[in-house]
C-alpha cells in the first residue's frame, strides 16, 4: 500500500470509528483538544483535565510515559498515530479507566508491555515495526474489543490463542515487507472476527501460501496484490479458491491491485463461483493484452461487481473481447467507473442486470445503441462521460421498459428544437441530466411519467409556457441556470419540491405561490433580488411559509440592488405600501389636500382663524418693537403706560371694559376727566398727556369720528408718532367704521386705518382673553418709580 493510500485508509477507519465511539458517549459532555500536525515532541502538560479526547498525531513523539496522561481521567479516546514512539507499556494508561479507543498506527514500535486493567474498544497497532503478533495474554480480558488493529513480519497460530475467544468485529493486519520467509499457512484460522483486512507488502509479488478463508468472516478485504506475470498469480489465485471453505464470506474487497489483463479476469472467473455475493475491486493497474477467451457464468452466488479506478498499459487488443465478458454478466449489479472504458456491448440475451453504473469513463452517446435486451434494468448511471446528443439518449431508452433511473449528468448534451426523436421510455421516474450545455428547447421533449427531474448547471433562461405536461413532477432542481422567474405549476400541478438558486431571478413574481398550491419545499437563495415594490408580494409570501418550506431563508435571501440594500436580507426589506402603489399616493395627496382645505373652511367661518392670526402678529410685532427701543430712553419722561383718546359716547365701554381689564395688572391709564391739569388749556393737556404715555389708545368708532376733540388728540399723537423714535399709537375699532363715513378733512385717520393694523373688539366673549393679552403686552414696561410718586401727587 502506498503512503497516500494507506493515511487515506487510516483517516477513513479513524474517522468512522471515532464517530461511532462519539454516538455512544454523545450523551455526556466532551471536552475534544486536537494538536495533530503541530511539531510536539511529548505529551502537552496544560491540557484540560475535562480533556475527553486527544489528537496529537502527525507529530515526533518519541516516549509516552505515565505522567503524560496521569491527570486525564476522563480521556476516553487517544490518537498517537504517526510518531516515533518505538517502546509501550500498556500500563501508562491503569490510571486512565475511561481509556476505550487508543490509536498507535504508523509509529515505530517494536515490542509492548501488557497490563490487565485496560479494557479498550478500540486499539490499533498496525503500520508498526513488530516481527511477531503484539497479541499478549492479558489482550483475551478485553471483553469490549471490537478493532483491533495489528501489524508483524512473521505469523504464528500461537500467537491468535489469546484472543480466540474474543469476536472482534474488525481486525487489521499489515504485514511488514519480510513476511513470507518463515510463514505458516494456517496462522488465521483462530482469529474470531466478522471483518478481517489483510495489508500485503507493497513492493512484494504475492507468492504467499496463506489460508485467508478465516471461518467466521463475512467481510474479507486485501490490499497490495502483485502478480505482473499471468504465472506469478497462480499463488493469489489458488488464495481465492481456498475461500470457499468459508460459507460465510458473503464480501470481498480487493485493492491495489498489480496484475495481467488475463490475471484479472481469472480472478473474476475464480471469485464466481464462490458464496461471495458483493465483490469490489479498485485502484487497478493492468499490463499485457488480454486472450479471447470464454468466461463461465455458471454457479454464482455474486449480486454486485464493482470495479473502480482502472489504468492499463496496453490497449492493442480487440475491447469488444473485455466488453463481451461485462456485458454478458448473470449478476443484477454492475458498476465500472473511472476505467477509461469507450463502451460497451449490448448483451446477447436478455440480462438480469437491474443497476448499471458506467459513471467516470469515456463511452460515447452510441452505447447500447438499439439494444433491445435490457428489459430488465432499472437504474442507469452515465455520469461523466462523453455523450453529446440527447436525441441519442431519449432513443436509447426507449428499448429500456423497466427503466426508472437515469443518471447522465456532468456530459456535453444538447437538444436541438428541431430534434424529431422524443421517445422516452414510460417507465422512467428519475432523470437526471445536470451540469451539461442544455437549453430551453429540453422542456418541449421530457419523460412523461417523470417524478424527479435535475436539469442545474446547464444553459436554461426561461422555462417555455407550452413546456411539456408533467403531471408527476414532484421535485425540479433548475439552480445554476440563467433563469429570470419562477415557474409556475400550470404544467407541474404536483410539484413539491423547487430548487431554483443561483440564478438571475431579480424580482419573482408572488404568483408563483398563488399556482403551486402542494410545495413543500422550495429554495431560491442566492439571487440577484431587486429590493423595489415589485419585491414586496413576494417577501411577503416566502416570509409567512415555514421554515422547513423555505431553504436556506433568510441568510441566503439577500438584497442585491439597488446600491444602498445591497446585502441587506429580504426579511429587513421594508417599504410602505404608499410608495409603491402610485393611484393610491394620488388619493391620499387628494384626501389629504381637501381635509386640509376642510379644516382651513372650516376655521374661517365658524371659529374667526384670521382674527386669531392677526391678533397674533399683532402682539409679536409689538413685542419686537418693543425690544428695539433702549428701556433708559422710555423710562426717562414716562408717566403713564397709556392715554386713552375716546368719545364720550363709548365711555360707558372704557370704563366698564377696558379700564378694568389694564388697572388689574398695574398699567397706569391717563384719563382728561382724571389727570388734565386744571389751569391748563385743553389742548396743553392733551399734549401733555401724550407726551408721558407710552402708548396712546384711541377707541374708535362711529362717535369717535364725530367727535372734534378726539380729531385733536389723533393729529397730537401722530404727531409724536414722527418725534419719538418709537411706534406709541394703538388703534382699537370698537365698531366697523365705513370709509365713507370718515370726513374727508380727517385724512390722518383715513391714512392710518388704511395702513396700520388695529386691534378689533370682538364680539365673541370667548375671545376676549387674547384680545386682552395682545393689548396689555403692546403697553406692557417698567416705568421709574418717580413717575409712580407724581402720578400720586398729583392724584
Amino acid at each position: 500500500m502506498t503512503g497516500k493510500n494507506s493515511s487515506l485508509f487510516r483517516f477513513v477507519i479513524i474517522l468512522v470509528l471515532v464517530v461511532k465511539i462519539k454516538i455512544q458517549l454523545s450523551d455526556e459532555s466532551e471536552f475534544l483538544v486536537d494538536r495533530s500536525n503541530t511539531g510536539l515532541t511529548h505529551i502537552p502538560k496544560e491540557l484540560s483535565l475535562e480533556t475527553t479526547t486527544l489528537d496529537v498525531s502527525q507529530n515526533y513523539i518519541s516516549e509516552l510515559q505515565t505522567s503524560d496522561i496521569l491527570s486525564l481521567s476522563k480521556l476516553r479516546i487517544l490518537i498517537i498515530s504517526h510518531n516515533r514512539i518505538q517502546y509501550l507499556d500498556i500500563s501508562v494508561f491503569r490510571f486512565n479507566q475511561e481509556l476505550e479507543y487508543l490509536d498507535l498506527s504508523h509509529n515505530k514500535l517494536r515490542t509492548i508491555s501488557c497490563h490487565p486493567a485496560v479494557n479498550f474498544k478500540h486499539l490499533d497497532l498496525s503500520f508498526n515495526m513488530f516481527e511477531a503478533l503484539p497479541i499478549c495474554k492479558e489482550f483475551g480480558s478485553m471483553s469490549q474489543l471490537k478493532f483491533l488493529g495489528l501489524s508483524a513480519t512473521q505469523l504464528e497460530k500461537s500467537r491468535v490463542q489469546p484472543i480466540a475467544h474474543l469476536n472482534i468485529s474488525k481486525i487489521l493486519l499489515v504485514l511488514g515487507e519480510t513476511y513470507g520467509e518463515k510463514e505458516d499457512p494456517e496462522s488465521l484460522q483462530d482469529f474470531n472476527t466478522d471483518s478481517l483486512h489483510i495489508v500485503f507488502p507493497v513492493k512484494k509479488v504475492f507468492h504467499f501460501i496463506l489460508d485467508m478463508s478465516v471461518s467466521t468472516a463475512i467481510s474479507l478485504e486485501l490490499s497490495n496484490i502483485k502478480c505482473v506475470l499471468d504465472n506469478e498469480c497462480s499463488y493469489f489465485l489458488s488464495a481465492l479458491v481456498k475461500l470457499q471453505n468459508n460459507p460465510r464470506l458473503l464480501n470481498l474487497t480487493l485493492n491495489n491491485i498489480e496484475t495481467t489483463w488475463n490475471s484479472f479476469i481469472n480472478i473474476l472467473q475464480s471469485v464466481w463461483p464462490t458464496t461471495i455475493e458483493y465483490f469490489s475491486i479498485s485502484n487497478v493497474k493492468l499490463q499485457d493484452r488480454l486472450d479471447l477467451r470464454n468466461f463461465n457464468y455458471s454457479h454464482t452466488s455474486l449480486k454486485a461487481l464493482s470495479i473502480h479506478q482502472v489504468v492499463s498499459d496496453v490497449f492493442n487488443f480487440p475491447q469488444s473481447n473485455i466488453y463481451k465478458i461485462f456485458s454478458n454478466m448473470n449478476i443484477q449489479n454492475v458498476t465500472v467507473s473511472g476505467t477509461h472504458m469507450i463502451h460497451m456491448l449490448c448483451p446477447s440475451q436478455i440480462s438480469p442486470f437491474l443497476h448499471l453504473d458506467f459513471s467516470n469513463n469515456l463511452l460515447t452517446d452510441m452505447v447500447f445503441k438499439d439494444c433491445g435486451n435490457l428489459i430488465e434494468l432499472k437504474t442507469l448511471s452515465l455520469q461523466m462521460n462523453q455523450l453529446k446528443k440527447l436525441a441519442n439518449i431519449i432513443h436509447m431508452t426507449a428499448e429500456m421498459k423497466s427503466l426508472q433511473q437515469l443518471d447522465v449528468s456532468q456530459n456535453s448534451l444538447r437538444y436541438e428544437e428541431d430534434e424529431k426523436t422524443c421517445s422516452w421510455t414510460k417507465s422512467l421516474l428519475s432523470l437526471n441530466m445536470s451540469s451539461n450545455i442544455l437549453t430551453d428547447s429540453v422542456f418541449s421533449c421530457l419523460p412523461p411519467k417523470v417524478k424527479v427531474l435535475d436539469l442545474h448547471n446547464n444553459r436554461i433562461m426561461n422555462i417555455p409556457k407550452d413546456v411539456t405536461h408533467l403531471e408527476a413532477l414532484q421535485e425540479l432542481n433548475v439552480a445554476f441556470n440563467s433563469l429570470a422567474d419562477l415557474p409556475g405549476c400550470g404544467t407541474f400541478s404536483s410539484l413539491s419540491v423547487l430548487i431554483i438558486d443561483h440564478n438571475s431571478i431579480s424580482h419573482p413574481s408572488a404568483d408563483f405561490f398563488q399556482s403551486c398550491q402542494k410545495i413543500k419545499s422550495i429554495q431560491a437563495g442566492s439571487n440577484p433580488f431587486q429590493c423595489t415594490c415589485e419585491l414586496r408580494d413576494f417577501i411577503q409570501h416566502i416570509g409567512q411559509l415555514p421554515s422547513e418550506v423555505v431553504e436556506g431563508w433568510p441568510d441566503a435571501y439577500k438584497c442585491d440592488y439597488p446600491e444602498s440594500y445591497k446585502g441587506t436580507p429580504l426579511k429587513d426589506f421594508h417599504v410602505s405600501p404608499l410608495s409603491c402603489n402610485t393611484g393610491l399616493l394620488i388619493v391620499t395627496i387628494g384626501v389629504v389636500v381637501l381635509v386640509l382645505a376642510g379644516s382651513v373652511t372650516v376655521l374661517c367661518l365658524y371659529l374667526d382663524l384670521p382674527w386669531y392670526l392677526r391678533m397674533v402678529c399683532q402682539w409679536a410685532q409689538t413685542r419686537h418693537r418693543t425690544r428695539n427701543v433702549p428701556l433708559e430712553e422710555l423710562q426717562s419722561t414716562l408717566q403713564f403706560h397709556a392715554f386713552i383718546s375716546y368719545s364720550g359716547h363709548d365711555s360707558a365701554w372704557v370704563k366698564s371694559e377696558l379700564l378694568p381689564n389694564l388697572e388689574k395688572e398695574d398699567i397706569r391709564i391717563c384719563l382728561h376727566e382724571r389727570n388734565f391739569v386744571p389751569g391748563k388749556s385743553i389742548v396743553e393737556n392733551i399734549i401733555s398727556c401724550i407726551e408721558k404715555s407710552y402708548k396712546s389708545i384711541f377707541v374708535l368708532s362711529p362717535n369717535f369720528v364725530q367727535s372734534e376733540w378726539c380729531h385733536y388728540e389723533l393729529y397730537f399723537a401722530h404727531h409724536n408718532l414722527f418725534h419719538k423714535a418709537f411706534d406709541n399709537l394703538i388703534l382699537i375699532l370698537l365698531e366697523p367704521i365705513p370709509q365713507y363715513s370718515i370726513p374727508s378733512n380727517y385724512h390722518k385717520l383715513r391714512t392710518l386705518m388704511a395702513q396700520r393694523t388695529y386691534l378689533e373688539w370682538p364680539m365673541e366673549k370667548s375671545k376676549h382673553g387674547l384680545f386682552w393679552a395682545n393689548l396689555r403686552a403692546a403697553i406692557r414696561i417698567k416705568l421709574m418709580a418717580q413717575g409712580k410718586e407724581i402720578n400720586h401727587t398729583q392724584s
